[in-house]
Order: C-alpha cells, then sequence, then structure tokens
C-alpha cells in the first residue's frame, strides 16, 4: 500500500452497500477492510496490516483495570469487524457501524494516507462548518515544523 488519499462522493444503497473508490482500491493488496466506529461520528476503515498495528499499539497501552482504557477498547476494538469487497468494488457496512454514523444515502469517503474515513455526507458537511475555527488554529500551531 503506497498511499490512501482523496476525498470522494458515493452513495449507501438499501442494502447498506457501498461502492469503494477504485483509485483508494487499487492502492489495497488486499480485497478485505477493517472497519470500526471512528471519532466525531464517522467510522474508520483499516488494511488487515495496518489495523493490526493500530490494535496491537492501543492493546498494548491498555489496561482492563483503567476506565480510560476500557472505554477506548469497547468504542473502537469490540465492534470493529472485517468486510470483504464484493465483485462489483462494493463493501456492506454492518447495520450497527451504519448507525453509529447515521449513514443515510449520501456518503463521503475520505484517504487519509494509512486509513480510511466514512461519513455521512451531511453530517461531514456539518462538522466542517463547525470546526473551520478550530482547523485554522491547529494549522496556524503547525506552521513551525511545516515550513
Amino acid at each position: 500500500m503506497e498511499k490512501l488519499t482523496g476525498e470522494y462522493k458515493n452513495t449507501l444503497d438499501e442494502k447498506g452497500r457501498i461502492m469503494f473508490p477504485s483509485k483508494l482500491r487499487s492502492e489495497l493488496t488486499e480485497n478485505v477492510l477493517m472497519i470500526t466506529q471512528g471519532l466525531d461520528g464517522c467510522l474508520w476503515l483499516y488494511t488487515p496490516e495496518e489495523w493490526k498495528n493500530f490494535s496491537d499499539k492501543l492493546m498494548q497501552n491498555a489496561s482492563p483495570f483503567n476506565p480510560g482504557s476500557r472505554l477506548v477498547l469497547r468504542h473502537l476494538i469490540a465492534p470493529a469487524q472485517e468486510v470483504e469487497f464484493d465483485k462489483s468494488g462494493r463493501i456492506s457496512i454492518p447495520q450497527s457501524l451504519r448507525e453509529y454514523a447515521n449513514l443515510s444515502k449520501d456518503c463521503v469517503i475520505l484517504g487519509i494516507n494509512k486509513y480510511i474515513e466514512l461519513w455521512d455526507a451531511a453530517k461531514y458537511a456539518a462538522y466542517l462548518d463547525e470546526t473551520q475555527l478550530s482547523f485554522r488554529e491547529a494549522t496556524e500551531k503547525l506552521s513551525e515544523i511545516c515550513l
């Protein structure tokens, strides 16, 4: 896998399937992804290799005796499921994850290098509007390391 980048708009069909962008599919070495709840109300999708790296790091640094660790594990690790591409290049989003992300017909798929986000399009637009000031502040803090 080289890089997973780009913003794509696709529709979720009545069976909960979404066509995965061919540009992103071409970067994958396997026919499966791991999908779980993400932050901010989206879903996170990982290649099996990246998921192993991510989940291993979480598990190494989490304790079942720590309430914060249990919370993170229950929200990120527990709901994770493997999804497979069908012959048409679609993946089926599990019902529980569709409900978590409030996915309706129109969706946005974001490639963020090592993982992918899946958003309901209206929710993503609202998120961008709500976070515009925070985004500007965050980018100004990064100016020292990026230039």
